[in-house]
């Protein structure tokens, strides 16, 4: 391999936020961040999903968003179904007053 063409593998210690499960494991990842585990000193990485915390490894049914991501993505879509219906709303109500002036019209 070509010198500094590729970057350093070493090992590193991944965090899993949703419940604090830790686990060392190789990579090319440069963070930052630094903490001792087993009494060594390993750059961390911090996951919000691993396989510790994850429903189809840990078999159960309900997943745990710590992040608020779920919230906030079922936020915007209530959001979202509610302008819609207001559109709809607003659109039949303006067929119903052209209905309306076109009656008066003919009379």
């Amino acid at each position: 391999m070509k010198e500094k063409k590729h970057p350093a593998y070493q090992d590193i210690l991944f965090e899993d936020t949703s419940n604090g499960h830790k686990f060392v494991c190789g990579s090319t990842l440069q963070p930052k961040e630094s903490a001792e585990f087993e009494g060594k000193t390993y750059p961390v990485y911090k996951v919000p999903i691993s396989s510790a915390s994850h429903p189809f490894f840990t078999g159960s049914k309900q997943f745990i968003d710590t992040e608020g991501r779920v919230d906030r993505f079922s936020k915007k879509y209530a959001m979202k179904k509610e302008q819609t219906l207001k559109e709809k709303k607003d659109q039949v109500e303006k067929t119903q007053v052209k209905k309306k002036t076109r009656k008066t019209k003919k009379k």
